[in-house]
Order: structure tokens, then C-alpha cells, then sequence
């Protein structure tokens, strides 16, 4: 076959063009730090940061959970606290009206107070975490305690309303976490306490275990709320590790090893030369150059 000087160029030029490729693509990889730039360049490699890039999203939006699962139980362990102090309070002031040496003045000023420690409670029955009241079940639209109706809802053991039902926020695949309190019944009974208070032949002496009774169980809901709030912290410790991982297998995936690319650029760099070291002595005069 005869090879002309047209096929020496056309071959020249096209071996120029597939160098200046390959410099361009390993350019783009140090100004961007990644394999690809495109997924033409390695479909694998997209297709694998596709999937490795989704994985660390969705841990990103378990930790969004996780942190509005430590924003109700964080609030709720903190109400049912001031809860706890309004009756240590009234215990004191129970015990002090079950002594008999009061004056009913004095009587007057302790359910007086009472009064007040009551509507304490109710408050912290409303407690709300932005637009949401964390005590009122699935309904968190709603104060658990009506101040217009002058009461909580209703209690049917048999057909538990919207204000007792769980409220479960999504942690993990598959892993869902109660962030409410079921606290209903709690507060009725304390609010139904505090009415009995309210009678001037209450018999403080008795009240005193109803007290008792009462600060009991709301240790009793504060130590299941402390028992979740370590899960959730073994929760954002495991989704921690996830993270870290996903983020590690999408790096060594995507990104490159800036000491091999830079020593392929180089090496490209004197091909390159080479190939236009060479080109110049294939592009010889022709004839027609010595015939002007």
C-alpha cells in the first residue's frame, strides 16, 4: 500500500487531537479533585457515586430526625421537670396544711398557692416545640389542656384518642423511634388532685400519698423518657459511623489521587512533545515549495 503524505498528516494530526483528549481530561480531574467529570468518562464509576451519594443523603436526613427526636424528648423531659418541682412544691405545702396548727387564713394562702401550681401544670401540659404541642399525641395541633373547655379530653381505655396515640419519627432503614409522652392520664390525675385541694374540708393528712403517688409516676415517665434519650445517643453515634463511611467509600470512588494524576499529566505532556517533534519532520517541503 502506498502511504502518501496526506496519510502521514492526517495521521499526525488525528494523534495530536487524541493527545490534547487525554491532557484535557486529566486537567479536568486536578481542577476538580474527581475521576469524572461526565459519566461518559467511567459509567461505573457514576453509576457507583449515584449510589454512594444517596446513602450519604439519606443519613443526612436521619440526622435531621434524630435531632427533632432530641428537640421532643429533650422538651418533654424538661417540662415533666418543672412538673416535678410544682409538686414538690405542693408536698410541702400539703404537709404543712396536714399539721393542723393553720389558721384558716393561712389555709386560704396554701390553697391559693395551690391554685396556682395547678395552673403551672397545665401550662407545662401545653408545651409546645415550634408549632407542635409534644404532649398531645398524634394531635399536635392541639393543647393537651383546653383553657377554653376548662379540661383535658376525654380517657376511653377502650377506644385511646388522637392524644394518646404515638408519635414515631423514622432513624434508621427500617428503625423508628416513640418520641412522645403518653402523659394524658398523668395530668388528668394530677389536675384532679389539685381540684380535690380546692375543697375546704380536703383532708391534707391523706393528700399527702396522693402527692406521693403522683411525683412517683412522674419519675417513673421522666426515667422511660431518659432511657430513650440514651438510645437516641447510640442512634446518632451509629449514624455517625455511617457517615463517615459512605462519605469514604464516595471518595475513594470519585476522587483522585492527586500524586498519580499529576504524574500522568506529566508523562502525557512529554508524549505530547514528542508527538509534535516528530509531526515537524513529517511535514516535509514539498515540491511545490521549491518551485515558488
Amino acid at each position: 500500500m502506498r502511504v502518501t503524505q496526506s496519510m502521514l498528516s492526517n495521521n499526525m494530526l488525528r494523534n495530536l487531537s487524541t493527545s490534547y483528549n487525554k491532557m484535557g481530561k486529566l486537567q479536568d480531574q486536578l481542577n476538580t479533585g474527581k475521576k469524572v467529570n461526565r459519566p461518559s468518562d467511567d459509567p461505573v464509576v457514576a453509576m457507583k457515586g449515584m449510589a454512594y451519594r444517596t446513602q450519604v443523603d439519606k443519613v443526612a436526613q436521619y440526622q435531621r430526625n434524630l435531632g427533632e427526636v432530641n428537640n421532643y424528648l429533650d422538651s418533654s423531659d424538661d417540662a415533666l421537670d418543672k412538673v416535678g418541682q410544682a409538686m414538690h412544691r405542693a408536698k410541702e405545702l400539703v404537709t404543712s396544711a396536714a399539721t393542723g396548727t393553720m389558721t384558716p387564713l393561712d389555709k386560704e394562702k396554701v390553697q391559693s398557692e395551690l391554685n396556682q401550681l395547678r395552673e403551672q401544670i397545665r401550662d407545662m401540659a401545653n408545651t409546645k416545640v415550634g408549632d407542635k404541642y409534644i404532649f398531645s399525641g398524634t394531635k399536635t395541633a392541639s393543647p393537651l389542656y383546653d383553657k377554653q373547655a376548662g379540661g383535658y379530653p376525654d380517657v376511653d381505655p377502650n377506644n385511646p384518642s388522637a392524644f394518646e396515640k404515638n408519635v414515631d419519627i423514622e432513624v434508621f432503614d427500617g428503625v423508628t423511634l416513640n418520641v412522645n409522652a403518653n402523659v394524658l392520664n398523668l395530668f388528668k390525675e394530677i389536675d384532679d388532685m389539685f381540684g380535690e385541694f380546692a375543697n375546704p374540708d380536703t383532708d391534707f393528712s391523706a393528700a399527702i400519698a396522693k402527692v406521693d403517688a403522683n411525683m412517683d409516676k412522674v419519675l417513673t415517665t421522666r426515667a422511660d423518657i431518659g432511657a430513650r434519650q440514651n438510645r437516641v445517643e447510640m442512634m446518632g453515634n451509629r449514624l455517625d459511623s455511617q457517615e463517615a463511611s459512605a462519605k469514604k467509600q464516595m471518595s475513594e470512588n470519585e476522587d483522585i489521587d492527586y500524586e498519580k494524576v499529576i504524574t500522568d499529566m506529566l508523562t502525557q505532556e512529554s508524549i505530547h512533545r514528542a508527538a509534535l517533534s516528530v509531526g515537524s519532520r513529517i511535514i516535509q517541503p514539498s515540491l511545490v515549495d521549491f518551485l515558488r
